[in-house]
């Protein structure tokens, strides 16, 4: 058993893994200031050197995934992440938080949506927590999410643009009417299903309209057949992968 004990700036984060039967992910978890947990999962790049810096992934979960038991997140998307060709073309850093079962990633103060306490936090993870413990390149940030999930990314880059360096929402809803400019400078990928029963489609086509009305340049993939599966393939696309790691903030 690996166990990793760090106090960073008065908080605290554990991180424990496993040789075998982990997939590769440590187990973490992450209290800030007010006391809140955060559990977390964490792919290290093969071969770590603390003498390079690396990029680094944050993934939002969809409302299924959403409890305690953090090995659930998993199952939607990130276990692709450890195809063998991805890992040996790109060194990268990636950390799948998991919000309470009674939350998620946006909540409603007054009549907008705004961070939920959760992504805050794992906001704060990747910019004060882990950087303490590893080498994370900060021009190379990226943020990518499946449905409930992508929306918290789209959120993410309207409220805070210049924190990511990219982002890839995934079978996701969205918010066009809170596009502004410089949000649309932010390189997106944008992956949906033509046949999505549970986030109609129009959503991405609605931010993707936004993006370009706004003076930004998405990229945007329509599958067919895919329902509400789309990261299923979206996860599996080398070219997303090398566009992802080529994008970097000024």
């Amino acid at each position: 058993m690996r166990l990793l004990l760090g106090l960073v700036v008065g908080l605290v984060s554990i991180c424990a893994g496993w040789a075998a039967g982990s997939n590769d992910f440590l187990v973490c978890s992450h209290t800030n200031r007010a006391g809140q947990v955060l559990p977390y999962r964490l792919l290290v790049p093969n071969n770590y050197d603390s003498q390079r810096s690396y990029p680094v992934i944050l993934y939002l979960h969809g409302a299924a995934a959403r409890g305690t038991n953090n090995a659930e997140p998993l199952n939607w998307g990130p276990l692709l992440f450890l195809d063998e060709a991805l890992r040996a073309k790109h060194q990268f850093f990636l950390v799948v938080p998991q919000c309470p079962l009674d939350s998620g990633w946006l909540q409603i103060r007054g009549a907008r949506p705004e961070w939920s306490d959760a992504l805050e936090h794992s906001v704060e993870v990747v910019a004060k927590v882990l950087p303490a413990q590893y080498r994370l390149d900060p021009k190379r940030r990226y943020i990518t999410g499946v449905s409930m999930g992508g929306g918290g990314v789209w959120m993410t880059v309207l409220r805070r643009p210049s924190f990511f360096a990219a982002a890839v929402p995934v079978c996701a809803s969205g918010f066009p009417d809170l596009v502004v400019p410089r949000a649309a400078e932010v390189p997106v990928w944008v992956f949906h299903s033509d046949d999505d029963h549970i986030v109609p489609v129009h959503y991405a086509r609605d931010m993707v309209s936004a993006w370009k009305k706004n003076g930004g340049k998405p990229k945007y993939t329509e599958y067919t057949g895919l329902k509400h599966s789309s990261w299923k393939k979206a996860y599996t696309e080398m070219e997303m992968f090398d566009w992802l790691f080529q994008q970097h903030n000024p």
